[in-house]
């Protein structure tokens, strides 16, 4: 199988990957959950039911500073009064009035759901603390220009535990960087139409400064809520939600329209649950108890296709009419696992497979795990695209194979047990885990351990499978996968189809 961008290479400006929307969250672990903000107010001795005079000082220097902000920048702070406000909209008439130079762009100000505490006294134990709960405040939207992050948000709380929230985009991030090297480019709505050298941006794109991040959202922090001087600790940041993207950027719209409409027409059909969870790495087990799917969605825009997993998703989307858009989505990052150092309670720490930590130092590696989904993806449709390689392969294993002692008959892949045997080994699960006799018995129950080996005989024979050296598990080979996907591709996507327009037609 040849790879759509290698395809079609002659009309293809370059490929890009890089982050896009990226959401983090900063608390205050002096006081960040309600036993800490027990302590804090023991600390400093303070009774636990004065708990709101010790916030109500705090919540007035917030507001005080934010008003004070807003009068130092000419600005006035705009309380949002509708639930369906579109802040986006009223950002991009500002700043196409004002410019995009650095600076405080706006302040917009709702009143919001947010974390809270209450004083608690348990008759039984005697003892007085704080509870945690749901409240309202006054929430603060500072959207500003930074030199090195672009358009920026910060959403301060004017309630303790102060949870704030910080946005900005991967591509703008990316853009400053270019700018500073001195190196040309043109963005256009959060995608680069061009760029000098694709290669290159793509090497600064994957240099991403954690550090260099982590001082510019504690600057962040300081100016626009003052709170933060009480806690020695600062603020701890977490990621919330991330997205990164893959473009292929076209050089015509006429080039992109026609592929992306047979793309599309065909994958909202071929993608599988078991498919979606190889595409971001996972195991699809049977005991999965979380939602997933695939959604097909027409915009203004254009077309979406998106495939979810619990809180992951990936979707695709021809971005501007010119830009094949892959972006894999998570809402939460311990959803992905890699191999790292994991301590124990007791003192001691192993290496092993583990969640990933929500913290902004998870960037790199969150990086690589989801540039992996998004190429998986790009890998499946480009076998979606073009077949005809796979149609190749499909007729040389229909013929019989021999090992010089015994001749094996082909498959037919479209028929009986064969079909059973070849929607089994394509599943999700065993193409990261491989496959073993005992859980195909699971499949084929008719099968007895022997017949299932003998299957296994005629796969490797005809160069499908191999064994992995010293244990029972055997994976697809490079030949087997296609052949498989392009045989059930077939006669889900074409076959199948074909024969019921015929039937409809014939009543």
């Amino acid at each position: 199988m040849v790879a759509l961008t290698e395809r079609y290479a002659s009309k293809i400006r370059g490929v890009l990957s890089c982050f896009d929307r990226v959401v983090i969250t900063g608390t205050l672990p002096d006081i960040c959950y309600a036993d800490a903000m027990s302590s804090h107010l023991r600390s400093k001795g303070i009774r636990i039911f004065d708990y709101t005079q010790f916030v109500e000082p705090l919540r007035d220097e917030i507001r005080l500073h934010a008003e004070d902000l807003a009068r130092k920048n000419g600005l006035e702070i705009e309380f949002i009064r509708k639930k369906d406000f579109r802040k986006e909209k009223r950002l991009k008439q500002i700043i196409a009035k004002r410019g995009d130079h650095p600076g405080l762009v706006h302040i917009f100000s709702a009143l919001e759901p947010c974390p809270s505490f209450k004083p608690w006294h348990d008759k039984k134990t005697g003892k007085t603390f704080l509870r945690g709960t749901q409240s309202k405040c006054v929430h603060y939207y500072f959207y500003f220009v930074l030199e090195d992050l672009g358009l920026c948000y910060l959403r301060v709380p004017t309630w303790a535990p102060f949870r704030l929230q910080f946005y900005f985009n991967g591509h703008y991030l990316l853009a400053s960087f270019l700018r500073r090297k001195g190196f040309s480019y043109r963005l256009l709505d959060n995608a680069f139409i061009e760029t000098e050298d694709f290669p290159k941006a793509q090497q600064w794109a994957d240099d991403l400064q954690v550090r260099l991040l982590h001082r510019r959202l504690d600057r962040v922090a300081k100016t626009f809520c003052p709170v933060i001087r009480h806690f020695p600790s600062g603020y701890h940041w977490t990621l919330m939600q991330v997205e990164f993207a893959t473009d292929v950027v076209f050089k015509y719209q006429s080039d992109l329209r026609p592929l992306y409409e047979t793309i599309t027409r065909t994958a909202i059909h071929a993608v599988k649950p078991q498919q979606v969870a190889t595409f971001l790495g996972r195991k699809l087990h049977g005991t999965y108890q979380g939602e997933i799917g695939n959604d097909f969605h027409t915009r203004i825009e254009g077309t979406r296709i998106k495939h979810h997993m619990g809180p992951v998703s990936i979707k695709m989307y021809d971005k501007l009419g010119i830009i094949l858009r892959i972006e894999t989505t998570v809402n939460d990052v311990s959803f992905f696992k890699h191999y790292r150092k994991v301590e124990h309670r007791d003192g001691t720490w192993e290496m092993k497979d583990a969640s990933l930590k929500k913290s902004i130092y998870s960037l790199p590696v969150l990086r690589e795990l989801m540039e992996a989904a998004n190429r998986r993806y790009l890998e499946f449709i480009s076998a979606i695209e073009d077949p005809t390689a796979g149609i190749k392969n499909l007729e040389k294993i229909s013929e019989p194979a021999s090992d010089g002692q015994r001749t094996y008959r082909g498959f037919n892949l479209f028929h009986g047990q064969d079909l059973k045997l070849f929607e089994g080994i394509v599943r999700g699960e065993f193409n990261i885990r491989g496959f073993q006799n005992r859980f195909f018995r699971t499949i084929l129950p008719e099968k007895s351990g022997t017949q299932v080996s003998r299957m296994f005989k005629r796969l490797r024979m005809h160069g499908l499978i191999k064994k992995v050296r010293g244990t029972y598990k055997y994976y697809l080979t490079h030949l087997g996968q296609k052949v498989a996907n392009t045989a059930l591709k077939l006669r889900t996507m074409f076959i199948i189809p074909s024969l019921m327009e015929t039937a409809v037609v014939r009543t």
